[in-house]
Formats: C-alpha cells, sequence, structure tokens
C-alpha cells in the first residue's frame, strides 16, 4: 500500500483525500476525506479571470489541507485543478499561491483528463458487479463543466463540457447581482436550452446513448441522491452506490426549482454551498437521464478524486 494526498480543485469546491493505496488490486482505504466550498470559479465564466477573494478562500483552505497531508505522512502529493483553473487569464496566480503552500505545482488539466480521472475513479471498485450492464457512462457534473465518458473497462470515449452548476446559475439565473428565487419559467428555458446545446455537443464524440448503466458523481448528483432517501444528514454510506429513479430525479428537480433559498437551506442533507446551485446541478442531471434514457442513475461518492489517488500510487510505484 502507498500513502497518497490527493487534490481535486473545481469550480465549487476543493477536496482532499489522504488514503493507503494499492493500484493493483484497486484497494483505496481513506484515511482523511474533506470537502471545501471555496467557489474559485466565482464570475469566470463572465470576467474571464479568478476574483482575488475566490483566491484567498481557496489558498485559505489549502493551508489546512497542508497540515492534514503533513500530520498523516503521505508518500506523495497530487494536485488537479478543472474548468476554473482552465478559464482563468490570470491563473498563474492560482498556480504560484498553491505552490508556495503545498510545494507542488497544480496540474490544470484538460477536460478530456478530467474525464479518465472520473471514469477511473468511479468505475475501480464497479468490477465484478454483475447487475451493473456495461458499458457504463460516468457524468461527473461540477460547478464549471461536466464530463461524459462511457467505458468497459477502460475509457472509450470522453468528452468534457461547460454545463457545470455554478456556471449554468451565473448564465442564467442571475439577475443585478443575485440569484432570482425562485427562478422564472423564461430563466429555465433559457438554462435547458444550453443544456441541451452542450449536450448535442457530447454526443459528437461519446456514444451517450450505448451506455447500459449511468453512474453519476459530485456535489449535485450525491444532493440528489440524499433528497430522495429523506436523510436527516448528509451520509456517505447511504448515498454510495444508491440508485435514484428517473421519476424521483424528475420531482426533486422540480421541486427545487420552485423552491426558495430558504427551502433549499432547509433540506436536512444541504451543504450551505450548495443552496444556490442546486437546482441548476439537478437540472443539467435530469436533463443527461431524458437524452440517454436512462430509467436510474447509481450514484458514487468514488469520482475524480479517487482517480487521482489511483494514479499518484501508480506514479510512485513507478518511480516517477
Amino acid at each position: 500500500m502507498t500513502r497518497v494526498a490527493a487534490v481535486d480543485c473545481g469550480t465549487n469546491s476543493i477536496r482532499l483525500l489522504v488514503a493507503d493505496v494499492d493500484p493493483a488490486t484497486g484497494q483505496l482505504v481513506d484515511l482523511d476525506r474533506r470537502m471545501t466550498i471555496v467557489r474559485l470559479g466565482q464570475g469566470v465564466d463572465k470576467t474571464g479571470r479568478l476574483a482575488p477573494e475566490a483566491l484567498e478562500r481557496t489558498f485559505a483552505a489549502c493551508r489546512d489541507y497542508a497540515a492534514i497531508i503533513k500530520e498523516l505522512g503521505a508518500e506523495r502529493l497530487r494536485f488537479v485543478a478543472t474548468s476554473a483553473s482552465r478559464d482563468a487569464s490570470n491563473r498563474d496566480d492560482f498556480v504560484r499561491g498553491v505552490m508556495d503552500i503545498l510545494g507542488v505545482e497544480p496540474e490544470v488539466i484538460t477536460g478530456d483528463e478530467e474525464a479518465e480521472l472520473s471514469f477511473t475513479g468511479a468505475t475501480r471498485e464497479l468490477t465484478g458487479r454483475d447487475e451493473l450492464a456495461r458499458p457504463y457512462l460516468v457524468v461527473d457534473i461540477g460547478g464549471g463543466s461536466t464530463e461524459f465518458v462511457v467505458g468497459d473497462d477502460a475509457v472509450r470515449a470522453g468528452r468534457s463540457v461547460n454545463i457545470g452548476c455554478v456556471r449554468m446559475t451565473e448564465r442564467h439565473l442571475v439577475r443585478d447581482g443575485k440569484v432570482t428565487d425562485p427562478p422564472t419559467p423564461d430563466q429555465i428555458t433559457a438554462m435547458r436550452a444550453d443544456i441541451e446545446a452542450a449536450l448535442d455537443l457530447a454526443e459528437e464524440t461519446v456514444p451517450l446513448r450505448e451506455a447500459r448503466t449511468l453512474v453519476g458523481l459530485a456535489g449535485s448528483v450525491t444532493t440528489v441522491s440524499a433528497i430522495a432517501q429523506n436523510l436527516p444528514a448528509y451520509d456517505t454510506e447511504a448515498i454510495h452506490h444508491s440508485r435514484v429513479s428517473y421519476d424521483r430525479v424528475r420531482e426533486i428537480t422540480e421541486s427545487l426549482l420552485r423552491s426558495t433559498h430558504a427551502e433549499r437551506a432547509a433540506i436536512p442533507s444541504m451543504h450551505p454551498g450548495r443552496v444556490d446551485v442546486i437546482g441548476a446541478g439537478a437540472l443539467v442531471l435530469l436533463s443527461i437521464m431524458e437524452r440517454v434514457g436512462a430509467s436510474e442513475v447509481v450514484v458514487s461518492e468514488h469520482d475524480i478524486l479517487d482517480g487521482i489517488a489511483f494514479k499518484a500510487a501508480e506514479a510512485a510505484g513507478a518511480g516517477k
């Protein structure tokens, strides 16, 4: 087993996993797994730059994570940054700040690389589960982008498109600097059209409709699962590998898009950082299920973060 630390810095959140990993068997034992909402992608879709306050929130989380990584004695650290960092003209400020705090250069990966890591993290442990038909379609609904990957034991095709929950909220549900609460029918229609156009783009590369099992990743999907189960609090064990039917996803999405900020915040399993963006994230999930004809989504708590950890352990074993 190799002790590794993996950091996934996305548009909405930054997450840490410290784990003992055996890449040969696919065994991964969590030592510490945590998430902080930093909203790094605040305003990036409009300005093309990372906001100073967003950078500072992210660097504060990195300082906390550096202490945990040191305490647990990780042999190798890999830091991956995704959509917001790709899009920002001042991403060098982000890179320098991370290097100063954690001592490694963040890898600002491509959408294709993000898709492959998500697929690895989500499916490595599904091997041998005969009740889940292949090929899988893994969808990772992030803050700035959504990754689509079709594969069996390995990736056959992948594509990243810009329909994350933060991006859709900022693009369609904000007026005069505030999130419309609840959104208007016209706003929802415009957002839905944007999502459908992105799905058309994804389908140019990825055979979405060939998938037999839909696997959903990241906070929008896991929160929908928590709501579907009426959990009194967010419960990773109850959410991991849960299944949510299309009808239930539709009901939850429609309810979220009708609700006010206060009503969404009162949901017991809702993270405060997702209150404003969960409606858009749920609509992305619903639109995907309709496009591929999925009767249910299999929800995974293991995603790109686990993929980063597996790849870090493989690199350590190879002496890279």
